[in-house]
């Protein structure tokens, strides 16, 4: 069971960010927080939390952070299987921003006993949070490999290129040609972000450099097409309504963009993750188009 008060704390200080808010979550007192650290610091060998704002982990830290994470998760199904009660489990886990404004948090609520703590990466890059074990599962646009970890298959976020109608006649007055893609400004959420160029290649096969606006967030990029910002590549989910109200236009209808999905789980914690995985199916299944084939 998840009850060793050293690891407890360190995993209350790194979740809440401080000692004193650890303590408070544990109903002790911030120096019984500082010996039992400290204690297993010793047991260790090493130095587990740097004392910054917010506290972070070491290398080891985030290490034995994962393996309280790993054995809340495993109460929790313990306790699932004696019909007992049981605390709520943490889980961290890394998902693109779409795919948490559209589909995924109906994926949460499926579940009860855990909370969440969600890293927002690039569909291309949350393996990587995975792979260097700083989360135990992972929505991802990279099936792997991850060393020990199962790959569970999606569908695919399917994405419209999208602009308001007034800045397709001013930029797209002959329609979409890589001079004009290459004078209009474009959205993108990071530089990480390689949607507009792939659909930029799709449409022109070339990948003009058009001047950019980056907006970190979904809603905000809905929000900048209507305004006439520039365009950029949304979810069909949230792109759908405001096509069909004519506030959003295709620069190039019909040229759709399908960024396929893996659900990634350590393979330590997917037996204690079983509920969650099949409410993660169940979502995907209903908000998510099949993947496009190879070939």
């Amino acid at each position: 069971m998840f009850t060793d008060p050293a690891l407890l704390a360190l995993h209350a200080v790194l979740r809440t960010g401080s000692f004193e808010a650890a303590a408070a979550a544990l109903g002790v007192t911030p120096p019984a927080i500082s010996q039992r650290i400290r204690k297993l610091e010793e047991q260790m060998g090493t130095p587990l939390i740097r004392r910054t704002t917010p506290c972070e982990p070491t290398r080891t830290g985030a290490r034995l952070y994962r393996h309280a994470e790993e054995m809340g998760l495993l109460a929790r199904a313990l306790a699932a299987d004696l019909g007992q009660p049981a605390a709520p489990a943490t889980l961290r886990l890394a998902i693109n921003a779409d795919s948490l404004a559209t589909w995924f948090i109906e994926a949460m609520a499926g579940v009860e006993g855990i909370s969440f703590d969600l890293v927002v990466d690039d569909e291309d890059h949350s393996a990587d949070w995975l792979r260097r074990g700083e989360v135990l599962a992972a929505i991802s646009a990279q099936p792997g490999p991850v060393q020990g970890c199962d790959v569970l298959p999606l569908g695919a976020l399917r994405y419209h290129a999208t602009c308001a109608p007034g800045f397709a006649d001013r930029h797209f007055p002959r329609g979409v040609t890589a001079e004009a893609l290459a004078r209009a400004p474009c959205l993108t959420f990071s530089i990480k972000d390689r949607l507009q160029i792939q659909w930029m290649e799709a449409a022109t096969g070339t990948t003009p450099a058009p001047p950019l606006h980056i907006l970190p967030a979904t809603t905000a990029f809905i929000d900048a097409a209507r305004a006439g910002l520039g365009w950029g590549m949304n979810p069909a989910p949230l792109a759908a309504p405001h096509l069909a109200n004519g506030s959003l236009t295709e620069p190039k209808p019909g040229l759709t963009i399908d960024r396929p999905l893996f659900w990634l789980t350590s393979r330590l914690a997917a037996p204690a993750l079983s509920d969650l995985t099949a409410s993660v199916k169940r979502a995907a299944a209903r908000h998510l188009v099949p993947p496009p084939q190879e070939g």
